[in-house]
């Protein structure tokens, strides 16, 4: 199975903690998350790499249409994570790749730019994923 993600839900995936819009998002990103990039195998699953709403975004309050309420945002995030991960719409990779791809260009504090304007980036979640993704390395 293909997992479609915008580039910023590469680093959401390595960060989430069970928290979301509601229920429902939750629900669905644990899905897709604990079921299916973390599980075992994990790092063989496909993702598509999209500009447009992903396959977290299918139950999303905010999604409109294939775009979101926040699209404005959205975009700069997408933006500054398909640079700073050298993504681009179209590519398709594996987990285990975009894991990699983290780990060789972003630092936790890096987050501090690219992830500028996120409203999950005080929690520190994502932070707390990148420091122990390097340190595995």
């Amino acid at each position: 199975m293909t997992v479609r993600l915008r580039p910023h839900h590469v680093l959401c995936s390595l960060g989430f903690e069970g928290k979301g819009y509601d229920s429902a998002f939750i629900a669905n990103m644990a899905n897709i998350v604990f079921g299916q990039l973390m599980a075992p195998g994990g790092e063989k699953a496909q993702v598509h790499i999209t500009l447009e709403a992903d396959s977290f975004c299918a139950p999303c309050p905010h999604r409109i249409g294939l775009g979101c309420a926040s699209q404005h945002d959205i975009a700069r995030l997408d933006a500054a994570h398909a640079q700073a991960l050298n993504l681009r719409a179209g590519d398709t990779l594996s987990w285990g790749e975009c894991v990699e791809r983290v780990r060789a260009r972003i630092t936790p504090d890096d987050l501090d730019d690219i992830c500028v304007g996120c409203q999950w980036l005080p929690l520190g979640m994502c932070k707390t994923a990148v420091a122990g993704l390097l340190a595995q390395t």
